[in-house]
Order: structure tokens, then C-alpha cells, then sequence
């Protein structure tokens, strides 16, 4: 009967142990976002993936999204970097001219499909541009596409140049900020997070945007006038960071757990979301009775001969930084015309 009695202590013991154990080595982390829990970005991308990898690890490393973002969109690489955030994200246009290789990927007539413009772009970051380590100090866990921008606005249907000449339109930084310039449009400099004030207010006449962000940020009734151009106007990339110290204290076996469930994994659940997302868009703005057309050829080729100058512009800006920006684009388009053949 002793005998049994410790033998049943000790394994006591042994599972108490374990359970401890356990315990001590789950990573609590924080995510940071600047835009609200119900936004696609945060609902569809970002904590789906945050179960991911909560998953993948075994529950090892659990993230959670913090009841308010800690900074202005275009702080969060740096709040990352130095740990007043295990993880978040942003986009890359919110800090013009610090990641300039993911404007390659912001350029106009990339392609519709965010889904194949995300897994194209952090395949060619892996051939490409990862090696102008650009998120130097921060450990890249994953980049994305929103779906094509398109142009809207409340006061016409756009359809040439001329008809945009001088409005003043809400931009984000980077390729799309530069595409509005080359439009003969006013570009206001803001996170799309504040497109309903400016517009609201009058002192935004329009916005470039992707068809989600219409509903997301609730400008649906604001902008009646949408243009529709294949291929999109412009992109945005973003990127998902976690603090360097945070991600090197992971053991090599959860490391390798959380890329996989990130990178080109990460990719294509963002991307498919977005699309999802821009397919509500365009549904709730033609319920509302807004208007939506498709660019003339015409419009087409006005855009194309206007804006032809940033593709040129930033392959030599890539080849500055050591990295082959024809190939790199030639290989992007590659990955985004072939992606249902690929996959």
C-alpha cells in the first residue's frame, strides 16, 4: 500500500510538473492594430491567422489583439521593433520612400486578383527584394496586396483625365499617392481610416481605394461615382512584423511553426479574404444606387501613357538598392498571370 501511495505521489508529482512546465513555456504576445476588430483586415486576416499559429505551436505561442492600436499606422513598424508590441502590421505606403522595393508591387495594372498579387509578392520578396533588407530590426512574418484600387468620388463619373483634373482626393503614400499626381489629382496625404471625415467635411472630394474599403469605412453613401479599372489603378502592400527578440525566443521547432503558417500561407488567407471583402464592397455600393462603370479604353490608355514614367523610375530606385527591378517585376507578372495554372 506505501509503495502505491508514492508511486502515486511521484506521478502526481511527474504531472504537475509537466502541466507547470507547460505553462512557463507558452509565449503570451500582443498584437497591436490600427484599425477596428470588425474590419476585414483584422476579422478575415489577422486573427484567423492569429489561431493559426496558436494552433500550429500547440498553444505555445498565443497571440492577442489589443483592445486599442498604440499608434498611428505609420508608427508600426518602430513600435514593433522596439517592444511596445510583440506583433502588428501596416502599409508600406503609409511610410513613403523607407520600403521602396514593395512599390513595385504598388504599380498600376498588376492584376484583380489580390489573392494572386499577395502569394506573387512574397514570392518574389523571397527571390528578390529580400535581399534589401528593408525590415532590418523586425522579423517579417508575412506581406499582402490589397485588391485593385479603383477611383471614386462625389461629384461625376470619371471617365478621361480631365474629368479628375484638380479634385482633391484622399491618397495613401508611396506608388498610389504618385499614380493621383500623375492624374492632375490633389493628393491628401491621410490613413484611409479618416476618408469619411475629409469627405463628409467637403474637404475631400474622393478617394482612391480599394471596392472593400467603400463599406469598411463607411463612405459607401459619400462617394456615388465609382471607376472601375481593370487591373487596378494601384496597390497597396502591406507587411506583418513581430519584434525580433520576441520571435528569436521561440524554440527552432515553434519557429518553423509559425512560418508555415505564415509567409505564402499567410499570404493567400489574406489575399482570398480581400477579395471576399471587395466582392461585398461592390455588392453594397450597388445596392445603394451608386454609380459604377468600367474606364474607357480610352481612360485606359490615358492612365497607361500618363503613369508609364513610375514603373521606369522605380527600376532604377530597385537597381540602386542591388536588386534587379526589371526581373523582379517580370517575375511578379509571371506569378500573378500564372497563379491558377501554379496552384
Amino acid at each position: 500500500m506505501k509503495k502505491c501511495k508514492v508511486a502515486l505521489t511521484i506521478s502526481s508529482i511527474f504531472f504537475l510538473m509537466t502541466i507547470l512546465s507547460s505553462s512557463v513555456m507558452a509565449k503570451q504576445l500582443n498584437f497591436s492594430s490600427w484599425l477596428p476588430p470588425g474590419h476585414p483586415i483584422v476579422a478575415d486576416m489577422m486573427l484567423p491567422w492569429m489561431e493559426n499559429v496558436k494552433k500550429a505551436t500547440g498553444g505555445r505561442v498565443d497571440i492577442t489583439l489589443l483592445a486599442k492600436g498604440l499608434g498611428h499606422p505609420k508608427s508600426y513598424f518602430d513600435i514593433v521593433k522596439n517592444g511596445m508590441a510583440d506583433a502588428g502590421y501596416t502599409c508600406n505606403a503609409y511610410s513613403p520612400g523607407r520600403f521602396t522595393l514593395s512599390e513595385g508591387v504598388e504599380l498600376p495594372f498588376l492584376g484583380n486578383s489580390a489573392e494572386a498579387n499577395s502569394v506573387a509578392y512574397w514570392r518574389t520578396y523571397k527571390k528578390y527584394f529580400e535581399k534589401g533588407d528593408e525590415y532590418k530590426g523586425v522579423q517579417l512574418l508575412g506581406v499582402m496586396t490589397h485588391g485593385p484600387g479603383q477611383i471614386h468620388n462625389s461629384k461625376k463619373v470619371a471617365q478621361s483625365i480631365a474629368d479628375l483634373k484638380g479634385m482633391k482626393f484622399r491618397v495613401p503614400g508611396g506608388i498610389a499617392a504618385q499614380v493621383a499626381a500623375s492624374l492632375g489629382i490633389v493628393g491628401i496625404q491621410k490613413p484611409a481610416s479618416q476618408a469619411y471625415e475629409l469627405l463628409s467635411r467637403g474637404v475631400a472630394d474622393g478617394v482612391v481605394l480599394p471596392l472593400e474599403s467603400i463599406k469598411s469605412f463607411k463612405i459607401t453613401k459619400v462617394v456615388p461615382y465609382t471607376t472601375l479599372v481593370p487591373d487596378g489603378l494601384y496597390n497597396v502592400s502591406f507587411y506583418l512584423v513581430m519584434n525580433q527578440d520576441t520571435f528569436n525566443s521561440f524554440s527552432p521547432a515553434d519557429q518553423k511553426a509559425v512560418m508555415a503558417v505564415s509567409g505564402e500561407a499567410f499570404a493567400k488567407l489574406a489575399g482570398r479574404a480581400w477579395d471576399a471583402a471587395d466582392r461585398v464592397g461592390l455588392a453594397d455600393m450597388k445596392a445603394n444606387g451608386n454609380s459604377v462603370e468600367t474606364a474607357s479604353k480610352a481612360f485606359i490608355a490615358e492612365i497607361k501613357e500618363a503613369t508609364k514614367h513610375l514603373e521606369e523610375d522605380w527600376v532604377k530606385k530597385a537597381n540602386e538598392k542591388g536588386v534587379d527591378g526589371a526581373a523582379a517585376l517580370k517575375f511578379f507578372r509571371g506569378q500573378v498571370a500564372n497563379y491558377d495554372v501554379i496552384n
